[in-house]
């Protein structure tokens, strides 16, 4: 992909990225590459006698090596089980049944328009990564319906869908941990925490509010910055988009006018209808047992809600366009959003192999708490300490995508650390999230990585790992390196993380 900038230092960075990277097979055989790769490494990490302590269990975790009777058998025997429980694909399968027929009917393309026709174009950019941020609310329905609907915004606009593509991807995924409205993450990330910290202080509880203020101001930081690298570096080095401008700007017609308002309706109905079933204190979608609604079933079930908020809004605007008007046409609506879905399908199913061989073998375990040992090693302490392990944060998440896998494995050993040169368990959790969040998006490890990827390739059918890591590295270099200033200031200005959490113990 060419730049249309002058050469600068930065582009000719990112040009060798991208030329080193693009120089790599097709994603889906670069899987199955790293899969085999996987093997061969078990086995020589195996003979070498590869292993380390589990720093919280205090077990002796040995490499796996994947060339022995039993491992053949595993990789032969669950290959079908890899790929129906490989986590992205149901979710974007049942998401894009709502979404691939919001399309056909034309209630997205009418949508578009209506929004270009109404919209300041100078704020898509920091709208459409502002509600990436925010979609992680909805777990990983962001992954599957913000990123392909930030590149159709971006199109409407005249401007080049990848562009929009990146930006919501940034946002959904290097801005991981940050949101105005607590979300899941906050209690599962508390209950490690606490129970790391009671290693020490038996005594020690953590709030999972306890980095509310640092996060929610992180929404507006990261959302600043995501929009500063789309516009001032991203769009520029992509151009202008020579693919087909598919979606029209012409003014709507009367029965897209008419489609559109009852659509809304309808839309409106079913919010209403979930609504009744989280809101009440014991209602129907909250924790059958707490009655809480963040964890909840509510949370649980976010993919099929979403998929059904499209649909039934799509199917009403084809009802009253005329774009759908039989349960004939329907099937074939969502049988073609199924149809587009080939690629992504066999690449799920390669990438969902290799994950679980880098599992079984233990070699990501043995990487992440190797890099633990790695940070108590530097002798560091304060403000230097707590930057090198947001790094090692960073460096970590490249090779385990879980945010709450990696903190099980590390705050064992960092919280109680840290504890005894006087910073709260809030704190350490705090930096970590940093780290886990900011690699996210260059990462081939993260499991929603090539289904971004995948969908690219709809308007660059040429996009290759080299031009989309390329594309992603700005934000990801500039998410670390600002959210972590602004770590650095809210440690020195000792304002508190969240409700009763500071700095200090």
């Amino acid at each position: 992909m060419k730049s249309s900038q002058q050469p600068t230092l930065l582009n000719k960075a990112l040009g060798w990225v991208e030329k080193i990277g693009n120089k790599l097979p097709d994603p889906i055989t670069l899987f199955f590459l790293l899969a085999v790769i996987t093997i061969v490494l078990s086995a020589i990490a195996n003979g070498l006698n590869l292993s380390v302590t589990h720093p919280g269990t205090k077990e002796i975790i040995s490499v796996v090596s994947l060339i022995t009777p039993a491992s053949l058998r595993q990789i032969v025997t669950e290959a079908v089980a890899n790929f129906v429980n490989y986590p992205p694909l149901g979710t974007v399968l049942v998401a894009m049944l709502g979404v691939g027929v919001a399309e056909s009917s034309g209630l997205l393309s009418a949508l578009l328009r209506r929004s270009v026709l109404s919209a300041p174009a100078g704020i898509i950019t920091p709208v459409i990564v502002f509600a990436g941020i925010m979609s992680n609310l909805a777990s990983d329905a962001g992954y599957v319906v913000l990123t392909p609907l930030g590149a159709l915004v971006f199109l409407a606009f005249g401007r080049h869908p990848l562009v929009g593509l990146a930006a919501a991807f940034a946002g959904v995924s290097g801005g991981f941990s940050a949101n105005l409205i607590v979300s899941s993450l906050e209690p599962l990330l508390a209950g490690i925490t606490e129970g790391s910290a009671q290693l020490i202080d038996p005594s020690v509880t953590v709030n999972p509010l306890a980095n509310y203020y640092f996060m929610a101001a992180s929404t507006v930081l990261i959302t600043l910055i995501g929009w500063y690298i789309t516009d001032r570096i991203v769009e520029p080095r992509l151009g202008r988009y020579e693919g087909e401008q598919n979606l029209a700007m012409d003014s709507l017609s009367s029965a897209e006018r008419k489609g559109l308002k009852w659509a809304g309706l309808a839309l409106l109905v079913g919010v209403a209808f979930f609504l009744v079933l989280v809101l009440p204190a014991q209602g129907i979608l909250r924790d059958p047992e707490n009655f809480t609604i963040v964890p909840s079933p509510f949370f649980q079930g976010i993919v099929p809600i979403t998929m059904v908020l499209f649909l039934v809004p799509s199917i009403v605007y084809g009802k009253v366009t005329g774009s759908i008007r039989n349960d004939k046409e329907l099937a074939t609506a969502l049988a073609e959003s199924m149809s587009s879905m080939g690629y992504y399908i066999a690449l799920a199913f390669m990438t969902a192999q290799f994950l679980a061989y880098f599992k079984w073998s233990n070699l990501g375990i043995i990487l992440a708490i190797q890099g633990a040992n790695f940070l108590q090693a530097t002798g560091f302490t304060g403000l230097p300490l707590l930057v090198t392990f947001i790094l090692v944060s960073a460096f970590i998440n490249l090779f385990i995508g879980s945010a709450s896998a990696k903190w099980n494995l590390i705050a064992p050993v960092f919280v109680p650390m840290l504890m005894l040169v006087g910073y709260s368990p809030e704190f350490t959790q705090l930096a970590y999230r940093i780290g886990d969040s900011t690699t996210n998006i260059i990462t081939p490890l993260m499991p929603y990585f090539p289904v971004v990827v995948a969908m690219g390739c709809k308007y660059d059918k040429d996009l290759g790992i080299g031009t989309f890591v390329a594309m992603m590295l700005p934000y990801s270099i500039a998410f670390l390196v600002g959210w972590t200033i602004f770590f650095m200031i809210w440690f020195s200005l000792g304002i508190p993380l969240g409700p009763g959490a500071s700095v200090y113990l």
